[in-house]
């Protein structure tokens, strides 16, 4: 029978999937899963397999797994998924944190080209479709599967790096809420929608941004990655009777 969506302290037996897991929220998420007892799969694209590995032994507990995934590739996807379900059997958790972005101002309409609109969608909206594709099956056969989708703010502001970004995390948004209902009650969907973080993702943003951008927040900071890890976190343990929404980890930027 499914589950009744009672709140937990522990992720013990839970396999959690995690794209994008060598990167810098990915790997805050897949710390703080593992602490609490789960096993991480993390599913990266660009680093070193030595790196992965290393990233993967380092989690606290044992029989961490990484895979080299491009989202992009669904049929790469499908080989990972297959793999996966052969050593871990079933997929409890799946978190969606790759992603690609570039720094175009909304009203330079000429630098936002069709070769970038296409790359940004293809990762950050059909990349995702597709991974959730891949695992949705061992989700369901978990009878008790979650999805979270590391969204941003940008999706409901229409303020972010580009305008194509802007229309890649709003979709999934959307898309998001239409497979809660769709998948409920075996899978559980939920967005994560951060403001500015304090990473590498976004290239040519640094300290003097973060510090000018911080000010200028309610809570009179930039997020952090363990500040998204920790909601993702939230969404797996106490926020159980959670699915359909989004949630805001942004200081109060969106005001």
């Amino acid at each position: 029978m499914p589950s009744t969506f009672a709140p937990t302290d522990s992720l013990q037996g839970r396999i959690a999937v995690i794209t994008g897991g060598t990167g810098a929220i990915g790997l805050a998420t897949a710390k703080r899963l593992a602490t609490l007892g789960a096993r991480c799969v993390l599913l990266y694209n660009s680093e070193s397999a030595e790196s992965a590995a290393a990233k993967a032994a380092a989690l606290p507990g044992s029989g961490h797994l990484c895979f080299k995934a491009p989202i992009t590739d669904s049929q790469a996807l499908k080989s990972v998924a297959a793999e996966i379900e052969k050593q871990c059997s079933v997929v409890h958790i799946l978190v969606n944190s790759a992603g690609y972005t570039k720094a175009v101002p909304a009203a330079d309409l000429e630098a936002l080209t069709d070769d970038l609109i296409d790359d940004i969608l293809k990762v950050n909206f059909r990349g995702v479709m597709s991974t959730i594709r891949a695992f949705m099956p061992m989700l369901k056969k978990s009878e008790d599967g979650l999805i979270v989708n590391i969204s941003s703010i940008a999706g409901f502001t229409g303020t972010g790096s580009n305008l194509a970004y802007v229309a890649a995390k709003a979709s999934i948004d959307v898309v998001g809420d239409a497979l809660a209902k769709a998948f409920a009650p075996l899978v559980r969907v939920i967005s994560v929608s951060p403001g500015v973080v304090d990473s590498t993702f976004v290239p040519g943003r640094g300290a003097d941004f973060n510090e000018k951008v911080a000010g200028t927040i309610p809570l009179k900071r930039i997020g952090t990655v363990d500040d998204v890890a920790a909601v993702v976190q939230a969404c797996a343990t106490t926020m159980r009777y959670v699915t359909g929404t989004r949630i805001v980890v942004d200081g109060g930027r969106h005001l």
